[in-house]
């Protein structure tokens, strides 16, 4: 028998000593505010507790640790404390997609005792031990900062804050996500739950001879166990191709080590795990393809029989590049290659799926909800109408919840069994099984003339989409619509390849292909600077994009903020002994020929409660608060009233929150609504109006696939705009990073500058460290701490400078802000690097020597 004391009350433990805390908590005492963000590995500070008033790690801490122990977790710690911490996170930003605050606070509670005004460099280094995805950390200092300073002084007021388009207006639900209330999937429990875990494919390559499963069925407690054969309807999945399986099935050859080839089902997940190691699998095996560039080759095996691995070709040419090329003064070629990363968000995949009448209810933290039904309602071959879909905020996304994962087995196993099931992924398994971002390879060259304008620019792009395609082939699009950067370039042939392997598929990823020829043509244009003496900042002024210019696809540009981001940044550039600089643009909308839409309905319950319905998935970037913020600014209906809620049975069908688009489409489908409302609102209340729905809706359907035989060809409806500059200290380390960016009209300052930070920390990542090697199919290291992403104490100083270019489709004006943030970083900092040591950096993540 273990003693201790938690949240000051005596408690006794009998179980295992080797139990962690973590699940003890979680699993008996269902304290959900401890949060599980990398399976036991001790990396990511999200379960962090206060042991005997210091912080510890409750996943590394076995039970047989904290005998005699005071345990004290975000609901034992002093009330003046956690509302001061928990309102300061709120109010300063700091809380995006919150699955890391509880963490954060706890780790910073006990600094608290006895309150000082710390130095942010402290603070800094005193968060460090816990990892955020979404914030570059900077509104979470800010937050401590302002935290302490509540408890110090008695007098200290809150800043007040508006809700109209442009105020800070704190993000929808902070408090409670902050506190650890507000339940992420993973949090629910329901009343007699099972628990499901995937048995995934040991080989990349290889043909499934047999699955037994006969030990696995003699364990008590185990339900179930699914394979391929007990899918009611189609097996196969895909966001553009239906070529993803949701099990493999025996006779077949896996594609990739993703690949499902069962679903044990069992009373408790430890159970379920231990079950799934039971079962045998006979095998096959043969050599996988790995290596893109081979997989094109005439002698690479076909990774899907009877299809190419060239999935797609995308290409675009205008004028005569190469007689351009060969007569120009200065240009410049070469090879550039960017690695693959991983999304790294600290909410593991997690569904929770309870049977419904005769269909299915789903919990679902996709980016959506609609797409989701859709096609769970083909594996259990039921009409759409029978599958209802929840989203649940999400802790973190950043692409890679687009494609399902866990979604299909859980609604399966509850279909099957008329019970409620939940399936959730360790760390591994969701590093072993959801997309990437791209690994891109790029054979560049640029053109220009005596004057320092460009004349012509030259692409041949090849990207490993893995096993499936997710979204590569639209990835890879935005390589080719993005490859002239922000800028103009008159005569281009540009060609990109999606090419099937056996690796771990790639998908979407922030910056959807950009970031990778971004850094690409930014290299470019600093050797050829170099080459005819340009002012490097200069020179991207001449040549950048305007208002009438064309980008690399031929499509008319207006509300371009891009020379202004370059103005905003120009004098701190040349002041800087070693600085690099980069351009970007970013589509908003998935356009190139596909519809961009969204349908809203604001239900008037009573006269202090309204509802926003729309199908956008919120994971950390506000699209909440860019519907309240609306909402209020057309109707004036007080935010404390207005709740959102994204679900299936409100019927208005909506595709991937991806591409940067929600605000823009969730935003204009408002004011829509709203107009009606607005009018009614002139001569009734709310309470006249209870029982009153009104609907909105807002429809691109005018946009033209790039190289299509289109005259005046439009690929997006918008594109945000940006300039960044990295600055490297004496020692060649980065010391600020400047991020000037065109929002159009900025529809909330603070979530603007949140948005930016955090993309900025992502691009800085993705340029020095970030990266997920694999050999043979298999990534080298599953460690959450081997990803590379950087801590806070890493962190330089990021200043974020907002221009307002009105966009001529986006609500007041307003552009997509979630990519754009980290397309320029990766470019900026190889430049600064060039500058400091004269090494031109050829592939990422950046090495100092040898690159």
């Amino acid at each position: 028998m273990i003693n201790f004391t938690l949240n000051g009350q005596k408690k006794q433990y009998t179980g295992p000593a080797e139990t962690s805390l973590l699940d003890y908590l979680r699993l008996e005492e269902k304290i959900t505010s401890v949060k599980d963000g990398c399976s036991g590995q001790g990396t990511c500070g999200a379960c962090t507790v206060e042991i005997n008033g210091k912080p510890r790690l409750a996943c590394t801490t076995p039970m047989r640790k904290v005998a005699d122990a005071e345990i004290t977790t975000m609901e034992g710690i002093p009330e003046k404390v956690r509302e001061a911490l928990v309102h300061s996170f709120s109010e300063k930003g700091a809380v995006q997609c919150g699955y890391c605050s509880p963490g954060m606070i706890m780790r910073v509670a006990h600094l608290f005792r006895e309150p000082r005004l710390m130095g942010r460099e402290e603070i800094f280094k005193a968060i460090s031990p816990n990892l955020c995805r979404c914030t570059g950390y900077i509104k979470i200092v800010d937050a401590i900062k302002v935290a302490f300073k509540r408890i110090s002084n008695p007098e200290f007021q809150s800043e007040k804050s508006g809700a109209m388009i442009g105020d800070p207006l704190p993000k929808y639900e902070s408090i409670e996500t902050a506190l650890g209330i507000r339940p992420f999937v993973n949090d629910l429990h329901f009343d007699g739950m099972l628990y499901g875990v995937l048995k995934f494919s040991e080989h990349p390559c290889a043909t499934i001879l047999k699955i037994d499963i006969s030990e696995t069925e003699k364990l008590e407690g185990v339900s179930k166990i699914f394979t391929a054969k007990d899918i009611p309807g189609e097996r196969y999945s895909g966001l553009i191709f239906k070529d993803w399986p949701l099990m493999v099935a025996i006779g077949e050859r896996t594609n990739c080590i993703s690949d499902v080839l069962a679903v044990v089902v069992a009373e408790t997940e430890a159970l379920a795990r231990i079950a799934a190691t039971k079962i045998k699998i006979e095998y096959k095996t043969e050599t996988p393809v790995t290596d893109m560039m081979q997989a094109i080759g005439p002698e690479s095996p076909q990774v899907h029989d009877g299809q190419s691995n060239v999935l797609e070709t995308c290409r675009i040419r205008f004028g005569n590049p190469e007689k351009e090329i060969e007569s120009a003064p200065f240009k410049y070629n070469a090879i550039f290659e960017t690695q693959r990363i991983e999304h790294a968000f600290l909410e593991t995949e997690s569904s929770v799926a309870l049977p419904e009448n005769d269909g299915i209810k789903l919990y679902s933290q996709g980016q959506g909800v609609y797409v989701d039904r859709k096609q769970i309602a083909s594996f259990l071959n039921l009409p759409e109408e029978k599958v209802h879909v929840i989203q649940v905020s999400n802790g973190g996304g950043f692409g890679g919840k687009e494609d399902l994962t866990t979604q299909g087995h859980a609604a399966l196993c509850s279909y099957l069994l008329q019970k409620p099931v939940k399936v959730r992924l360790t760390r591994e398994e969701s590093i072993r099984m959801h997309p990437k971002r791209h690994p891109v390879r790029m054979e560049m060259e640029l053109a220009c003339n005596k004057k320092g304008k460009f004349t012509a620019l030259t692409l041949k792009a090849y990207g490993d989409t893995g096993a499936y395609a997710s979204v590569g082939t639209k990835v890879m699009e935005r390589v080719v619509g993005h490859a002239t950067g922000a800028y103009t370039v008159p005569n281009v042939d540009i060609e990109a390849h999606t090419i099937y392997t056996n690796n771990i598929p790639s998908g979407a990823m922030r910056g959807f292909g950009v970031p990778q020829v971004v850094f690409a043509i930014e290299s470019c244009i600093d050797e050829i600077c170099k080459q005819g003496g340009f002012d490097r900042w200069q020179f991207r002024y001449d040549n950048a994009l305007e208002n009438g210019a064309k980008t690399a696809t031929g499509q008319e540009l207006q509300g371009v903020g891009l020379k202004q981001t370059l103005l905003a940044v120009k004098d701190q550039f040349h002041q800087a002994k070693f600085a690099g600089i980069a351009c970007g643009l970013k589509n908003t909308g998935v356009g190139n020929g596909m519809v961009d839409d969204s349908e809203v309905k604001i239900e008037i319950v009573s006269e202090n409660k309204v509802i926003i319905h729309h199908g956008w998935s919120e994971m950390g970037q506000g699209v909440h608060n860019m519907a309240i913020q609306t909402l209020h600014q057309e109707t004036g209906i007080d935010p404390e009233k207005i709740e959102v809620m994204v679900d299936t049975s409100a019927g208005i069908p909506t595709g991937m929150t991806t591409s940067s688009r929600a605000t823009a489409l969730v935003g204009n489908a408002i004011r829509d609504a709203s107009r009606s409302l607005a009018s009614d609102l002139k001569s009734k209340s709310l309470k006249q109006l209870a029982g009153q729905t009104y609907k909105g809706k807002f429809l691109c359907d005018w946009t033209s696939k790039p190289g299509s035989d289109t005259e005046k060809p439009v690929i997006h409806f918008s594109y945000g705009y940006a300039t960044q500059v990295v600055i490297l200290d004496d020692g060649g380390n980065i010391k600020k990073v400047i991020a000037a960016h065109d929002g159009g009209k900025i529809m909330n300052k603070m979530l603007f500058e949140g948005q930016i930070q955090g993309a900025v920390h992502m691009g800085l990542g993705y340029a020095l460290s970030e990266e997920l090697p694999m050999k043979d199919g298999v990534p080298v290291s599953f460690k959450y701490n081997d990803l590379g992403i950087l801590r806070a104490k890493e962190m330089p100083e990021v200043e974020v400078i907002g221009i307002e270019e009105k966009d001529p489709v986006g609500p007041y004006g307003a552009k997509g802000i979630g990519e754009i943030g980290m397309v320029p970083t990766a470019a900026a900092v190889a430049n600064a690097m060039t500058q400091f040591d004269g090494i031109r950096r050829f592939k990422l993540p950046i090495k100092r020597k040898n690159n």
